[in-house]
C-alpha cells in the first residue's frame, strides 16, 4: 500500500479529498493531512511518502517549493498539484517538475481519482521492475556458484564453459591450476548453545568475507560447496603462501579454525574435476593429519583413504541400526568401527577417531530433529572423558553405552501416541511429495486446523511445517540418489523441484554435499 500526504491551506479542500477520495481501493494510505508546505516536509521526515497532493499557492511556502524542497530529499516522490489559479505561469512550473497531474479547483474527484490510479500503476511497474532486477542481482553469483559446480563435479555442458569463459574470465585463467577445499573445523563451536540460526549468520558473513579476502588477491574462483565449505581454483600465477594466510586470517577473525584439502595440478579446465575429487579425499583425511593446516593430496597416503571411506560406509549402517533399535547389530557395528580404530597408530588420532564419529552422529541426529546433548543428558565439555580414557577398548565401551542409550530414547519416542500420527501425516505428505502441497490441505485431510497441525509438527519435531517438508524431500531425493540410477533432474522433479540451482542448494545445506557429489559417494 503505497502512502499520500495532502497539503492545502483550505480546510474544506483538505478535508474533502481526505474524506472523499476511496483511498483504500485505490491501495493508497493518507499518513497526513497538513495545511501548510513546514509541516508537510515534517510528517516526511517521520513518515515514508510515495504521493504528495498538495495545493499551489499556500502561505509562507508554496505548493511548488514544498515539490522542489521534497524532490530534492526523495527523488522518487509523485508529485500531484491542485490549484484554483488557471495561470499558466503556475502550469509551466508543475510541468517542469515532472508533476504527475495538474488539477484545477473546485476539484472534479474523478479526476484526482483518475490520477491516483495512474501513478499507482506506475509506481507497480517501478517496484516490479527494481524487484526483478533485485532478483537478478541476486541470481548472478547464485549462477556463477552453480556453473562453477557444474565444471568441478564434471556435469558441465559446452554451454557451461562458454558462460564461465565469456561472462565470469575462466578463459584468463593462468593454467596449470589446483583445486582447494576449505572447511571449518572446531567441534566446540558447532555444537556451542548459540542457535543454528546465528551460526548460519555467522557462516554467510565468513562466506562473504572471504569472497572479498580472495578477490582482493585476483581469485574469482571461489564457490560455497556445503554449510561448512568452500571450493577455490587456483591459477599458477596465485602465491604459494597464499592458503596459509587465508587459515591464519580465519582464526584471528572468528570462533574456528579452517582446514583446507589441496588437490594436484590440473592442465586445463576439462581436469578440473579430478583436482577437485583429490581435494576432498585430502580433506576427508583430516581425521589423520589434524586440523588448521593445507593437506595435500599428495602427502596423503592411500591407506587413509580407503580408511576413511570404509568408516563412512560402516557409519550409515550403524545409524541405520540406531533408527531401528536393532541392539544386535549395534553391537556388531561398533565392533566394527572400532577393529579400524585398533589400526590408528597414535593416541591423538584415535581421539580425532573418537571425535569424528560424535560428529557425524550429531549430524545424523539433526536430520531426524533430535539433539545427540539433550537426548544423553550431557553437555559438549562432558567429551573430554574421550581424552581421558586409557585404551580403544574404553572408548568403545563408553560409545556401545551412548548408542545404546540413544537407540532406547529414539524407540520409546516413537511408540508415543502423537508420534504415530506423525508418521501417518509423513506418509500422506510423501504420496504427494512431488507436488505443491500446502499446510491447510494436509490439515483438512486429517480434520485438524491448521493450527493445531503446525503446532503438532513444531513439538514433535521441532520444526515447522514448511521446513518439515523440505527435510522430507531431502531424504526422499537422498534415498532415490542412493538406490535408483535416475538422473539428478529426474530426482529433483521426483521430489517436487522444477529449478535445479534451487534443488542443489538445499541438497547442499542439508547434507553437506551437491547431489552429484552424494550420488558418487553412495
Amino acid at each position: 500500500m503505497y502512502k499520500v500526504l495532502i497539503a492545502d491551506d483550505e480546510r474544506l479542500d483538505l478535508e474533502g479529498m481526505r474524506r472523499f477520495v476511496p483511498w483504500q481501493d485505490l491501495g493508497l494510505e493518507v499518513v497526513g493531512a497538513v495545511n501548510s508546505g513546514f509541516a508537510a516536509l515534517d510528517v516526511m521526515e517521520r513518515e515514508k511518502v510515495d504521493i504528495l497532493v498538495t495545493d499551489v499557492q499556500m502561505p509562507n511556502m508554496t505548493g511548488l517549493e514544498l515539490a522542489g524542497k521534497a524532490r530534492d530529499r526523495w527523488a522518487e516522490l509523485e508529485v500531484i498539484f491542485v490549484s484554483g489559479y488557471q495561470d499558466f505561469q503556475y502550469a509551466k512550473q508543475a510541468i517542469s517538475m515532472n508533476a504527475a497531474s495538474y488539477i484545477l479547483k473546485p476539484m472534479d474527484d474523478r479526476e484526482l481519482i483518475d490520477s491516483l490510479r495512474k501513478i499507482t500503476k506506475e509506481l507497480d511497474q517501478k517496484r516490479t521492475r527494481r524487484d526483478k532486477e533485485a532478483a537478478y542481482r541476486q541470481m548472478v553469483p547464485m549462477v556463477k556458484n552453480e556453473l562453477l559446480l557444474q565444471l568441478l563435479e564434471g556435469s558441465y555442458t559446452n554451454g557451461t564453459l562458454e558462460v564461465l569463459s565469456d561472462q565470469y574470465g575462466l578463459a584468463e585463467i593462468k593454467w596449470p591450476a589446483q583445486v582447494a577445499v576449505l572447511e571449518t573445523d572446531d567441534l566446540s563451536w558447532k555444537f556451542s548453545p548459540g542457535t543454528d540460526k546465528d551460526k548460519s549468520s555467522l557462516l554467510s558473513e565468513y562466506s562473504v568475507d572471504i569472497v572479498h579476502y580472495t578477490e582482493e588477491r585476483n581469485i574469482p574462483f571461489i564457490m560455497r560447496i556445503a554449510k561448512h565449505r568452500w571450493a577455490l581454483i587456483l591459477s599458477q600465477a596465485v602465491p604459494s603462501n597464499l592458503l596459509e594466510e587465508l587459515i591464519s586470517y580465519t582464526k584471528e577473525r572468528y570462533p574456528f579454525s579452517i582446514t583446507i584439502g589441496l588437490g594436484d595440478s590440473a592442465e586445463e579446465a576439462e581436469n578440473v574435476q579430478e583436482s577437485y575429487a583429490q581435494a576432498l579425499q585430502a580433506l576427508d583425511c583430516k581425521m589423520f593429519q589434524g586440523k588448521g593446516k593445507v593437506i595435500d593430496f599428495r602427502d596423503v597416503r592411500f591407506a587413509e583413504t580407503e580408511q576413511t571411506e570404509n568408516l563412512n560406509v560402516q557409519l550409515d549402517i550403524l545409524f541405520e541400526a540406531m533408527a531401528g533399535y536393532e541392539l544386535v547389530r549395534i553391537h556388531d557395528e561398533i565392533d566394527g568401527l572400532f577393529r579400524l580404530g585398533v589400526n590408528l597408530k597414535s593416541k591423538w588420532t584415535v581421539h580425532n577417531f573418537a571425535m569424528y564419529i560424535i560428529l557425524k552422529l550429531e549430524e545424523n541426529l539433526r536430520k531426524q530433529n533430535e539433539d545427540l546433548f539433550k537426548l544423553t543428558g550431557m553437555e559438549f565439555k562432558n567429551l573430554d572423558i574421550i581424552q581421558q580414557f586409557e585404551t580403544v577398548d574404553d572408548i568403545r565401551s563408553w560409545f556401545l553405552l551412548r548408542t545404546y542409550e540413544i537407540s532406547e530414547t529414539l524407540y520409546r519416542k516413537k511408540q508415543n501416541k502423537n508420534w504415530k500420527l506423525i508418521h501417518e501425516v509423513v506418509a500422506f505428505i510423501q504420496k504427494r511429495i512431488c507436488e505443491s502441497i500446502t499446510m491447510r490441505e494436509v490439515a483438512e485431510h486429517f480434520n485438524f486446523s491448521p493450527n493445531y497441525l503446525g503446532h503438532l509438527l513444531k513439538k514433535e519435531t521441532g520444526k515447522g511445517f514448511a521446513e518439515y517438508v523440505i527435510s522430507l524431500r531431502m531424504e526422499t531425493a537422498a534415498q532415490l540418489l542412493r538406490d535408483t540410477k535416475l538422473k539428478i533432474y529426474e530426482v529433483a522433479e521426483q521430489v517436487g523441484y522444477r529449478y535445479m540451482p534451487y534443488f542443489s542448494k538445499q541438497f547442499r545445506e542439508t547434507f553437506g554435499m551437491t547431489p552429484v557429489e552424494y550420488k558418487r559417494r553412495h
